[in-house]
């Protein structure tokens, strides 16, 4: 007997299911049959854009309270929420935008940094258990939101020169932009939020996947699988238990990659050499 066939087998033959793809694309629960059909994943979205909103405006009336009154003394949840969006300010925004262009795009950056935090986190919340971030949709939009961004910046400040300068840099021989535009056109146009898209998703489905190969395997040693095999139960139960740790901080981190590339794709389009 080998792990595989205790895997597959069990007295009440159930066995052990792997998790699949299918699992992102559960079934819908409201409006089935219209634009507006809602699933799983669908509500997720929703539950997380309204707790961002009520977040963002308990900090913001806390900040403005704070003016009011004249009391600078913030409270917890106050200094937690400065803390946060300081991040994003020093960390992101100013360190590669400088003060002027970092306040100019934070907005943008704040919202595309909280956001993918967000619905990120919700993979390794109970009763969520999957990112919002899991589908495609989502990070297409954030992608499209960087790609115009950083195209509508280099527009403002270099005209149509950005797109000339971007595609025809100097210094290059006259026959050598016939290798070098399509790359540059390629690399900058295409690529950049084809891969902001699917780095964020492939992370969120990759993650999602280990975490349901790793409790599904918990659930089957031990209350499906016969004798010693039950033991199995404990160490599936440990990798799932750091596997959710990492998880953790892959959503920090893909949020932080996110908004840092987009960050310094703006940056790139307002450099001089534009």
């Amino acid at each position: 007997m080998n792990l595989l066939s205790v895997a597959t087998s069990s007295d009440s033959g159930n066995g052990f299911h792997a998790p699949s793809i299918d699992e992102f694309y559960p079934e819908v629960i409201a409006f089935a049959g219209t634009p507006f059909a809602l699933n799983r994943i669908m509500l997720i979205r929703l539950i997380v854009v309204a707790v961002l909103l009520v977040t963002f405006w308990l900090v913001s009336n806390a900040f403005s309270k704070s003016i009011k009154t004249k009391n600078f003394v913030p409270s917890k949840f106050q200094l937690l929420g400065e803390i946060a969006l300081n991040f994003v300010r020093t960390n992101i925004a100013h360190d590669q935008l400088g003060k002027k262009d970092g306040d100019r795009f934070l907005p943008l950056l704040t919202a595309i940094f909280f956001i993918v935090v967000g619905m990120n986190i919700t993979g390794i919340v109970p009763g969520f258990n999957i990112a919002g971030t899991s589908l495609i949709g989502l990070p297409i939009v954030l992608a499209v939101a960087a790609y115009l961004t950083f195209i509508y910046a280099g527009l403002k400040k270099h005209g149509l020169k950005f797109f000339t300068n971007a595609l025809f840099p100097a210094g290059v021989p006259l026959p050598f932009y016939l290798l070098v535009t399509p790359i540059e056109f390629l690399s900058t146009f295409i690529l950049r939020p084809v891969t902001l898209a699917l780095r964020l998703t492939m992370n969120m489905i990759a993650g999602h996947l280990l975490l349901v190969l790793c409790f599904s395997a918990t659930s089957f040693f031990l209350f499906e699988a016969q004798g010693f095999f039950k033991a199995f139960g404990a160490g599936t139960f440990l990798f799932g238990f750091v596997f959710t740790l990492f998880e953790m901080l892959v959503a920090f981190l893909q949020a932080y990659v996110f908004t840092l590339l987009t960050t310094v794709y703006i940056q790139l389009s307002l450099a001089d050499e534009h």
